[in-house]
């Protein structure tokens, strides 16, 4: 697998760039030798934030931990990657869609999963075009973290969410 490390607030350590990709060479009997990982490190005040973002074909895998410890992030970051792939197998790969970034051994592999992903409620609503911002206004007035819409500038379904800072995200499809 192929790392690309960077850090914001912090200095990247030779400690801690082993400590990663030690924990994260595990993965390994996952993915093909060319799948790209991307780490972000980062620190705000006591928060150690890890963000790993992995790149398998067209379907990403990411977590982003944050704890007291950056190495306890490495580990909570590791442990959700691994979720991720068991769902992910269980659900998609045996149907056999996007299997080319997965080594053969995983694909073929009999996994059990722990939970199941249960769909509870199926909702239709018209979509009103407008721009980002009254799209936004319109997610805060009905108190939901994201709003679908389609954007007066593109013609295109779009998605704005609120992020966990306060600030809000637009969702664009790339053709």
């Amino acid at each position: 697998m192929r790392y690309k490390i960077s850090g914001k607030n912090i200095t990247i350590t030779e400690g801690l760039k082993t400590a990663v990709t030690e924990r994260l060479d595990k993965l390994d009997k996952f993915f093909t030798p060319e799948t790209e990982i991307q780490i972000t490190f980062s620190v705000e005040k006591e928060r150690q934030k890890i963000e790993v973002t992995i790149f398998a074909n067209k379907t990403i895998f990411r977590s982003e931990q944050t704890t007291t410890d950056m190495y306890r992030s490495i580990d909570d970051a590791y442990d959700s990657i691994e979720r991720q792939l068991v769902k992910y197998k269980n659900k998609i790969v045996d149907r056999n869609k996007r299997q080319e970034s997965f080594a053969k051994d995983y694909v073929n592999s009999n996994i059990e999963e722990e939970d199941n992903i249960k769909l509870v409620k199926s909702k239709k609503f018209a979509i009103k075009p407008m721009d980002a911002e009254e799209a936004c206004l319109q997610m805060e007035l009905i108190g939901h973290s994201f709003f679908v819409f389609r954007n007066t500038e593109t013609d295109e379904v779009n998605v704005v969410y609120k992020r966990k800072e306060g600030t809000y995200g637009l969702i664009e499809p790339e053709c």
